[in-house]
């Protein structure tokens, strides 16, 4: 498979942006080698500068669940550009697509629109802190909420412990309230919260670990988190940028039929443009100005291309025969990757949650950070260069989770596993 455009352009991007791209991960470090540079998608499919044709599992990142350039959304688009493409004033469409969201998740009374996922996290940390007058923060080992400073920790050794900055340039201060706990550790998280609860004004987890793979909850963990937050009058908050509309049309509180009391969405809300919410209990949600004192603004927040484009995705996604559809494919694809596998003699664990999965290189059950850890990198690097050069394109790294859509059909999954059991087998 020729990549010399990609190969290109990657030596002129090198020159401009650090490491060649503006998110690191895309930078294909993680399982060496160069990334490829796309030109265009449709469907299932995306389609590097090189024209070769790759069935897409990454599908930015998780939020193209109807696939790429799906016909009405563009459609809707293209009209809504002719409009204008930002108005920073009120539109009736941010009414609609709110409608739509508060429909999906019964939890979220009122709804506040922002850029990013990361955007949307931040502001609900702050409002949350506004709403309790306490200041620490509780994460979890392995989950991901953007880039904001206070929450790029590393845990350090204990159950309950106040971790270290996970990045250059984040001063120790900053996260020093901060308290990161291992994942599905229910014991810790309820001495934590017996100890420090005073302090602490909220809870943030991905209830499914879609930055670490996709590490399920234990039976009974999310349900503790809610429990144990209520006691204490502590604010949970569930990021669901991921799972929202992904692990089900009401995502990974409807799942697990678990309420939290703020929502973090994001991409998928705007049908994979560039978007964010937050919201939750009316009571904590009227804290935010111009309503409250918690000051949080954006001149491109409710976008009305953005906003356009998700509530054509949210319309087709609340069609119940969508997520049966969804689910076959899903269980088509796990069966036959699982059997690869096996008929490979290769020891994976394979976990997913609604339509997002992950093949882990190990014999060890997968549960939180450090058991994910036990993977084999290299066989994964093995492994992902040989569905690329199949024709698969799937996340460049052992930690990050897999995605399906409406647009995969049987054919793809077929192929997707005959290229699954050859690269298996050279392992």
């Amino acid at each position: 498979m020729k990549r010399k455009k990609s190969e290109k352009l990657y030596k002129k991007a090198i020159t401009l942006m650090p490491g060649g791209v503006n998110s690191p991960v895309r930078a294909f470090r993680a399982v060496g080698g160069n990334p490829l540079f796309i030109a265009r998608a449709k469907g299932s499919k995306i389609y590097d500068v090189d024209g070769n044709e790759y069935i897409d599992y990454v599908l930015s990142w998780g939020p193209l669940i109807l696939g790429h350039a799906y016909p009405t959304v563009v459609k809707a688009l293209k009209k809504a550009a002719e409009r204008g493409t930002s108005y920073g004033a009120p539109t009736s469409l941010e009414i609609e697509l709110a409608g739509l969201i508060k429909k999906a998740f019964p939890s979220i009374e009122k709804i506040r629109m922002v850029n990013s996922g990361t955007e949307a996290t931040m502001s609900a940390i702050r409002v949350a802190r506004g709403f309790t007058k306490r200041n620490k923060v509780v994460k979890f080992e392995g989950c991901y909420h953007g880039h904001v400073d206070g929450l790029l920790v590393s845990a350090g050794s204990g159950g309950a412990t106040f971790g270290i900055p996970d990045s250059l340039g984040v001063p120790q201060s900053y996260i020093s309230e901060t308290i990161v706990l291992p994942f599905n550790d229910t014991e810790a998280f309820k001495n934590t919260l017996k100890e420090h609860w005073n302090d602490i004004a909220c809870v943030i987890v991905e209830p499914v670990v879609g930055n670490m793979g996709c590490i399920l909850p234990n039976d009974n963990f999310l349900k503790a988190l809610r429990e144990e937050t209520e006691k204490y009058g502590i604010v949970l908050i569930f990021d669901e940028v991921m799972t929202g509309f992904r692990v089900a049309f009401g995502g990974a509180q409807q799942y697990y039929g678990i309420k939290p009391d703020l929502t973090c969405l994001g991409k998928v809300i705007g049908g994979g443009l560039p978007v964010g919410a937050y919201g939750g209990k009316g009571e904590i949600m009227s804290l935010v100005a111009p309503e409250g004192g918690v000051y949080q603004a954006g001149t491109l927040s409710g976008n009305p291309l953005a906003v356009t484009a998700g509530i054509e995705t949210l319309k087709i996604l609340s069609k119940h025969a969508t997520y049966k559809k969804l689910e076959k494919s899903m269980k088509h694809l796990e069966d036959g990757l699982k059997d690869a596998a096996q008929r490979a003699g290769v020891k994976v664990k394979f976990y997913r949650a609604g339509t997002m999965f992950c093949t882990y290189f190990t014999e060890a059950e997968v549960v939180d950070a450090r058991t994910a850890k036990t993977s084999d990198i290299e066989k994964f690097k093995k492994f992902f260069w040989s569905m690329i050069e199949q024709g698969i394109y799937i996340a460049p790294s052992q930690f990050e989770a897999g995605f399906i859509s409406l647009a995969h059909t049987e054919k793809d999954i077929e192929k997707t596993v005959k290229a699954a059991y050859e690269a298996f087998r050279k392992l």
